[in-house]
């Protein structure tokens, strides 16, 4: 099952909502409250539950290191008092690239997701 292009502008308003929301909430209150909304669009589209699932993942990990907050940059601003936050932030810009690749593959080929829960008849 591949994403259909005229799937494609809800599922990008939904990740574009979840960085948005990573900036100032932290990933457990951002599930639980987005979650019960978006399932049943994503099902009614006719989307692969699991999919969506690692999709959800992939874009709170995102949330939670995009500027201008970046609640874990902070968590780490706190743990090396003696880094200064640029830095910090010049540090998470590569894997903050990288995840944005990810989750622009993720979306455009969701049979990479899927294939091990196929495998294991799920």
């Amino acid at each position: 099952m591949y994403a259909a292009p005229d799937r494609n502008p809800v599922i990008v308003a939904i990740c574009v909502i979840y960085v948005l929301l990573g900036t100032a909430m932290e990933e457990l209150s951002m599930i639980l409250l987005t979650v019960p909304i978006f399932f049943p669009l994503i099902v009614s589209l006719g989307l692969d539950p699991i999919w969506f699932g690692i999709l959800i993942v992939c874009i709170v990990e995102i949330g939670m290191i995009s500027p201008p907050v970046g609640m874990n940059v902070f968590v780490l601003r706190s743990v090396l008092p003696d880094v200064p936050t640029g830095l910090i932030w010049r540090g998470v810009f590569p894997f903050l690239l990288a995840d944005l690749v990810r989750l622009t593959v993720l979306i455009a080929f969701p049979v990479i997701t899927l294939w091990l829960p196929k495998k294991l008849g799920l």
